[in-house]
């Protein structure tokens, strides 16, 4: 997989693609992707979007 998007809008659309198309959670994304959690988490907080485990997406 090519890396993630710096970007921080950019890593939104793509980690809730991936979310919605691919993953059932979170935590499966980051382990297939080794994708640090917490810094994703961080990276999208900056930009007021917390993840929903029950939507499974960052809103």
């Amino acid at each position: 997989m090519e890396p993630l998007p710096k970007d921080p809008v950019m890593l939104l659309s793509l980690i809730n693609t991936k979310l919605r198309d691919f993953y059932p959670s979170l935590d499966a994304l980051c382990r297939d992707l080794g994708v640090d959690r917490t810094a994703l988490t961080e990276t999208l907080e900056r930009l007021d979007y917390h993840y929903s485990a029950e939507k499974n997406r960052f809103l």
